[in-house]
């Protein structure tokens, strides 16, 4: 099998923006390797459909064996998987802050340390990580910390990898989202999430993707931390 086509990792692949990206990637010709708790097979060969907790580093290595095996490289990472769990501060349990590292912080460390080094030895490579705005405008009544503690790490780590690898062809970068449309939003809160943005409604879907795929061609973009939010970032 020829190894010239592109090949995308994308984690927390079987819904929303997730599911949306691997479509994308595929109508760009990317072989995808797709990788969930919850993913179940594709019927598409240039899909490989992994099962498991990116917390574990074991559904890292096998996500990067099996799929290099299958296609021989990896091209880019998007780190999207993540927890959000709002509640107030004191509330938070032991069994949230495992979960808020293990997602946000375990997961990433896992899939990108070995995507890079996959990444390395083509000499080409791209990773992206997805942030909330909160961790630069945190919103009074949306309790925020560990979000911000765990992305406010990952926005950091950005910027770090991204030095660390530019002279070697791979670029590392951020999207830090506001809040976006997703089923996980039931309609009697949309207005409510609307206002919460300076343009006076919630992202969609569609932005997050197009956002990425903007990354993804912009050869001179790195150790960007690229908001798309609504203008949350910019003030209120």
């Amino acid at each position: 099998m020829s190894t010239e086509q592109k090949v995308a990792v994308i984690t927390g692949a079987s819904q929303g923006i997730g599911a949306a990206l691997v479509k994308a990637y595929r109508d760009r010709n990317y072989r995808v390797i797709a990788i969930s708790r919850s993913i179940k097979p594709s019927d598409d060969d240039e899909v490989l459909a992994v099962s498991g907790d990116i917390a574990d580093r074991k559904t890292a290595e096998r996500a990067i064996i099996e799929g290099v095996t299958r296609f021989g490289r990896i091209d880019t990472l998007i780190n999207n998987a993540g927890t959000f769990i709002v509640k107030p501060f004191i509330e938070y349990t032991e069994a949230d802050y495992a979960a808020y590292l293990g997602t946000n912080i375990a997961g990433f460390f896992h899939m990108t340390q070995l995507a890079i080094a996959e990444m390395e030895k083509q000499g080409s490579g791209h990773v992206v990580q997805i942030s909330t705005s909160l961790v630069d405008n945190a919103i009074a009544g949306i309790p925020s910390v560990l979000a911000s503690l765990t992305k406010g790490g990952l926005n950091a780590a950005t910027k770090s990898l991204a030095i660390e690898y530019a002279k070697r062809g791979i670029r590392v970068n951020t999207v830090a989202l506001g809040i976006i449309r997703t089923p996980m939003h039931p309609p009697e809160t949309h207005a409510q999430l609307d206002a919460l943005h300076p343009v006076g409604y919630m992202g969609e879907i569609s932005d997050v993707v197009d956002a990425i795929l903007y990354l993804e061609s912009a050869n001179f973009v790195t150790g960007e931390i690229l908001h798309v939010d609504g203008g949350q970032s910019a003030g209120h």
